[in-house]
């Protein structure tokens, strides 16, 4: 199973690499920079590359190609090994790597409407959203075949799993209204750091903009919050090391997404910022995956 966790960790390392290169696309404006053309850029297989845009918006689509032949390679390995013990069934690879695929199918068809139709923000957001789930996806296939290989199960805690989950679902909440705050242009409505504009509640006056941003920043600063009440917990207690290591890794690297949000704010949202802040999130996201991973209950292995 060694090759499926190598494919897997690879091809995780690839779609993080797609989501911040998608997060550069944005902010550098460049969507559109092979027009409204799918699969080919302004009319070509090959595009020119003298505009930044298109260089940009050609990047990303190279970097997609190649996580599109990862994801189905890792299936199909995935698949061709489905007799080996402990690929297929429950806890296998096997699992999550088809749906790692389904999920890609989405992903490029989401990818095409977006060109196809400039971009509508309703899309954009849907196709973020499927890319972290297939790339929490590839994740569980690399974690599941690693465990599988090294035969190192262990007996999770229910109320650990409980809090990890509601991380998890707190960091998926954050991640999409980052992206809809992004996309409706709110990021500028509610600048200055910690407050909204120096205001603990927007007023009305700053529109209904501010009052998107604000939530989304109250949900980030309550998944902090519950980080570091997980982080205390598990240090306490007599927690199995990988289980407390991916608690604090969780904890330390939302730290660091909260400082770049920071920075984003009082740089009044320089791209270089943005794009950090963008990679910096996906990071979050891939750490409360691991963690809920780790503390999910399941049996020791014989």
């Amino acid at each position: 199973m060694q090759i499926i966790r190598f494919l897997a960790f690879v091809a995780s390392g690839a779609s993080y690499l797609l989501i911040v290169l998608g997060g550069w696309v944005r902010i550098s404006g460049s969507g559109l920079g092979c027009g409204d053309d799918w699969p080919l850029c302004n009319g070509r297989i090959i595009p020119q590359l003298s505009d930044m845009a298109t260089l940009i918006e050609w990047a990303h689509r190279l970097v997609a190609l190649g996580v599109s032949a990862l994801v189905v390679g890792l299936a199909v390995v995935a698949y061709t090994q489905r007799q080996t013990p402990g690929v297929s069934g429950r806890g296998g690879p096997l699992r999550p790597a088809t749906l790692a695929a389904a999920l890609l199918v989405i992903q490029v068809l989401l990818g095409a409407i977006t060109v196809w139709l400039e971009l509508p923000s309703s899309v954009v957001i849907l196709h973020l959203g499927t890319a972290m789930a297939m790339l929490a996806a590839l994740i569980v296939v690399g974690l599941r075949a690693g465990e599988r290989q090294a035969q190192n199960q262990w007996t999770g805690d229910p109320a650990t799993w409980r809090s990890a989950a509601v991380a998890l679902g707190l960091g998926g909440l954050v991640v999409l209204l980052g992206a809809l705050t992004a996309n409706l242009g709110a990021a500028g409505a509610c600048l200055g750091f910690p407050l909204c504009s120096g205001e603990i509640f927007p007023s009305e006056s700053n529109g209904g903009l501010a009052h998107i941003h604000w939530f989304h920043r109250l949900v980030a600063y309550g998944l902090t919050l519950h980080l570091i009440g997980i982080a205390a917990r598990v240090t306490r207690r007599k927690t199995p090391p990988p289980v407390k290591r991916a608690a604090l890794a969780a904890l330390a690297i939302t730290l660091i997404q909260v400082a770049v949000a920071a920075g984003m704010m009082w740089s009044v949202l320089q791209p270089h910022w943005r794009v950090t802040h963008v990679a910096a999130g996906t990071a979050v996201w891939t750490a409360l995956v691991a963690f809920a991973w780790f503390t999910w209950p399941r049996k020791t292995a014989a």
